[in-house]
């Protein structure tokens, strides 16, 4: 096998991100002629077919999308070279890319990230968010330094990732005040009246909300479900509905919601992770986080 021509696999990237061989020419400032003649030179010198011609688009083949799983690698690492290359050597950033499974709470994601832009060092924040599983995904594939989460790695994900628990925080039930008022004296049955906005079944949280509704027998009046945990708050504020949040943000739930807090659901508690390709966490800015939350957002007190 040939060795690699990097510029090779640059025009195949640009192809296979832009879909299209005249896109990709036109990003990179060259001609079609050029993307293709190049395009058929890695293939032979890689043995594979990169590309499949279905009716007049070009698709990744198996061998393509394989390709294209450690170009998105090696190009990410370039950005990051060059990143770490034009910062001076007196003020050099620590770069931290950071997964949110779109289950946890802006307002923890704020809180435990935040904790680690505290550093004496300068620390430069990428964050991205989405579903659990596909960030799961983008860490296995070193997209990601970590990865937030309400959830540890289950037993069944064929990843070599590891969670390490932050903290954990009990869940109240939050309303705007005049709803709150309505329902303080009334609590926990008011919330078989009062209209609930909850999570959805996406959210680790909601299995055992449901499973304390049920032990007490009430059903709650199901409002609206939400996968955006702020969303859910912003509706809350509104007054449409009462709204289970951690304890542990109470203050913050007051002065960015004016929401406060109805009651406790006794013996419910919302966990959250960091998840890292490490057993041991060594990147300094998540390790940072780990050790600030443990004292300062999750004391003992509420664990």
């Amino acid at each position: 096998m040939q060795p690699l021509n990097y510029r090779h696999l640059l025009y195949f990237w640009v192809v296979a991100k832009e879909g299209s061989v005249t896109r990709a020419a036109q990003r990179l400032g060259v001609t079609v002629q050029t993307i293709s003649g190049q395009l058929g030179q890695l293939e032979r010198d890689v043995g594979r077919a990169l590309f499949a011609q279905q009716g007049r688009r070009l698709v990744l083949t198996e061998s393509g999308r394989l390709a294209l799983g450690y170009a998105d690698q090696i190009f990410q690492l370039g950005e990051q070279l060059q990143d770490a290359l034009q910062v001076r050597t007196d003020d050099r950033a620590i770069r931290l890319t950071m997964g949110i499974a779109d289950a946890v709470p802006k307002l923890v994601a704020y809180r435990l990230i935040e904790c680690a832009l505290r550093l004496p060092q300068t620390v430069r924040l990428v964050c991205h968010e989405g579903k659990f599983e596909a960030m799961l995904s983008e860490l296995a594939l070193h997209k990601l330094d970590a990865v937030l989460a309400d959830r540890p790695v289950g037993s069944g994900v064929n990843l070599r990732v590891f969670h390490h628990l932050l903290g954990e925080s009990e869940v109240a039930v939050f309303a705007a005040p005049d709803l709150a008022e309505r329902c303080r004296d009334a609590f926990p049955a008011c919330l078989g009246v009062e209209p609930m906005l909850l999570p959805t079944r996406n959210c680790a949280i909601r299995t055992r909300i449901e499973a304390w509704f049920e032990t007490r027998g009430l059903r709650p009046r199901l409002a609206a479900e939400f996968d955006d945990t702020a969303l859910l708050k912003t509706f809350g504020r509104s007054g449409l509905g009462l709204f289970p949040a951690p304890a542990a943000l109470a203050e913050d739930l007051r002065v960015q919601y004016g929401a406060v807090p109805v009651g406790t659901l006794d013996g419910v508690r919302e966990q959250f992770y960091v998840i890292s390709n490490e057993r041991r966490i060594t990147h300094p800015a998540v390790e940072a986080m780990r050790a600030a939350t443990v004292k300062t957002i999750f004391p003992p007190s509420d664990r």
